[in-house]
C-alpha cells in the first residue's frame, strides 16, 4: 500500500493517511477482508509516531471503513459503496461550485470550463 505524506500540507498526518485509505477503498484498490499493514510496520514505512497512525486507523473505524480484531490486525470493512460515492460526489459538487463561481468572476464561459474539464480528465 503506497502513501504519500506531505509534510507541508495543511492537513494533519493522521488525516492524509485516512483521506488515502478511504479513497484506495471507494475506488476498489482495497477490498472488503484486505489487510491494512499493522500501524507500527505503517508508522515506521512512513517515519512517523505510532500514535499517529493508531488515530487514522481509529478515524476510518469509526467511519466505517475497516475494523479491527485483536491480535490479528486490521482489515477493510464491507461498507455501501452506494453510501461513499455519494459522499465523495457531494465534495466534487461542492469544488466545482466554487470552480464555477471564480470562472464567472473572470468573465469564462461554460465552454472554456467544459474544455479544461476535458483536458483534465484525459490527464489521467
Amino acid at each position: 500500500m503506497e502513501i504519500i505524506i506531505s509534510n507541508s500540507s495543511d492537513k494533519p498526518i493522521y488525516e492524509q493517511i485516512t483521506t488515502q485509505i478511504k479513497n484506495m477503498i471507494i475506488s476498489g484498490k482495497l477490498k472488503p477482508g484486505d489487510p491494512l499493514p499493522s500501524m507500527r510496520f505503517l508508522a515506521k514505512e512512513l517515519h512517523i509516531s505510532v500514535i499517529t497512525t493508531k488515530r487514522a486507523y481509529e478515524e476510518l473505524e469509526r467511519g466505517g471503513f475497516i475494523y479491527s480484531v485483536v491480535g490479528k490486525g486490521s482489515f477493510v470493512k464491507s461498507t455501501n459503496m452506494e453510501l461513499l460515492k455519494e459522499e465523495k460526489l457531494r465534495l466534487i459538487e461542492e469544488y466545482l461550485s466554487k470552480a464555477v463561481d471564480e470562472a464567472k468572476k473572470c468573465s469564462i464561459g461554460y465552454d472554456e470550463i467544459e474544455s479544461i474539464l476535458r483536458l483534465l480528465y484525459e490527464e489521467d
